[in-house]
């Protein structure tokens, strides 16, 4: 065990759930109305909660156990409920019960960044029954492909810190669920603005900080590649930034801080599969681009897809986390193999593309006879914070 491994890997677990609670809660929930704040904040929470003990009950050995035969696809049984891993198991140079604990961070927010895609309008039964068989089916056998030495690993896929497991996973995963669950009411042109602004660059602060140790901590060591990864994420989280808003300025006219904050995640949602392989100026490129590719992706969604994605979870973390995983080799700075390494990039997005939509499908078709999909039309009107939860977030009386 190395001791400065360790300590860092203990500080990134905690910078990685700090981008779901608060980070991401905040984040979202200021871009609701008011009457649907505490519902975000609801989901995102009790995500975290039961994608905890789910990843400790059978996710992480799905994602990161021994296999066997079928190791290629997945990681079986063998370590569920951690069995078998004391406190001096090491995973490299550091426990690997911190390994699981890091890992697990991961399994909150990228079932939690969906939530993005169906606020306003779902049910919360529906919520929680498939961000749970989510993570499981789709998620775990993801993050065993890419990371726990499943067949794309095999591959050489370049992915440091989940370009292709977290954000395109999310993403399409989103995508899917906007468009089954159909339009909030009003969609295009009668939807209210974000009730709290304020509220979504606190949020999106959160999750620039939490960010470091979602990318830096990656490498799983307290060295210069970590200071690397976390110098690029830096660099393309301000670089988009800058883009999304003079890109905005130049078609509405104005600088937004909403349009600020979402660059900013924009920016690091794109460097994200790339922080451990590019340098300074290969996040710069990747943070330029990103800024407007991601916001002309939103625009795409809404008004030509017509898919009602409210926060826009495809167009910011999908195509962002697609975008960067497509310039990883192109831009590393080991100079990889170019054309061939581009290619293993391209049959692993695709190869998890398909398999995300299928499995999403059929998962959302399961919950929805079960629970139900979309709540009432009254529901929604009165908003989903008194009506699943039974309290409202502003108290006007008072």
């Amino acid at each position: 065990m190395n001791g400065a491994d360790t300590a860092w890997i203990i500080v990134a677990t905690a910078l990685v759930l700090f981008m779901t609670l608060p980070g991401l809660a905040l984040f979202y929930g200021g871009l609701v109305r008011s009457r649907n704040v505490l519902s975000v904040l609801m989901q995102c929470f009790a995500i975290a909660c039961v994608m905890s003990v789910l990843w400790l009950v059978v996710g992480y050995s799905i994602a990161f156990g021994d296999g066997g035969a079928a190791n290629a696809y997945w990681g079986g049984f063998g370590k569920m409920f951690l069995i078998g891993i004391t406190p001096n198991t090491l995973s490299n140079t550091i426990p690997e019960v911190l390994f699981f604990a890091f890992q697990m961070t991961f399994a909150i927010i990228t079932p939690a960044l969906i939530v993005g895609a169906y606020v306003e309008r779902i049910g919360f039964g529906f919520v929680i029954a498939f961000s749970s068989l989510w993570m499981l089916l789709c998620y775990a056998p993801v993050t065993h492909w890419v990371w726990g030495g499943g067949w794309l690993a095999e591959m050489g896929v370049m992915d440091f810190a989940g370009g292709i497991v977290v954000h395109e996973t999310a993403g399409i995963a989103a995508l899917v669920l906007a468009f089954m669950l159909g339009s909030r009411r009003g969609f295009p042109k009668e939807l209210k603005p974000p009730h709290n602004p304020g509220m979504t660059m606190i949020g999106a602060a959160m999750l620039w900080v939490g960010w470091f140790g979602f990318n830096g901590g990656s490498q799983l060591a307290a060295d210069g590649g970590a200071a690397m990864a976390l110098v690029v994420t830096h660099i393309s989280a301000a670089t988009a930034s800058i883009t999304w808003a003079a890109y905005e300025k130049i078609k509405y006219g104005k600088f937004s801080m909403i349009g600020l904050v979402t660059g900013t995640i924009a920016g690091l949602a794109s460097i994200t599969p790339a922080s451990g392989f590019v340098g300074p100026v290969g996040a710069l490129f990747i943070g330029a681009v990103a800024g407007v590719l991601c916001q002309v992706m939103c625009g795409v969604v809404k008004n030509m897809m017509k898919i009602d994605d409210s926060l826009d979870v495809f167009a910011v973390h999908g195509v962002g986390g697609i975008f960067g995983t497509l310039m990883a080799p192109l831009l590393a700075m080991n100079a990889l193999e170019g054309g061939q390494g581009l290619m293993t990039q391209i049959i692993a997005l695709i190869a998890v593309g398909i398999f995300t939509l299928i499995v999403t499908v059929a998962i959302a078709v399961l919950c929805k006879s079960v629970f139900g999909l979309r709540v009432s039309e009254e529901d929604e009107i009165e908003g989903l914070d008194y009506t699943a939860h039974g309290e409202r977030a502003y108290d006007m009386a008072s």
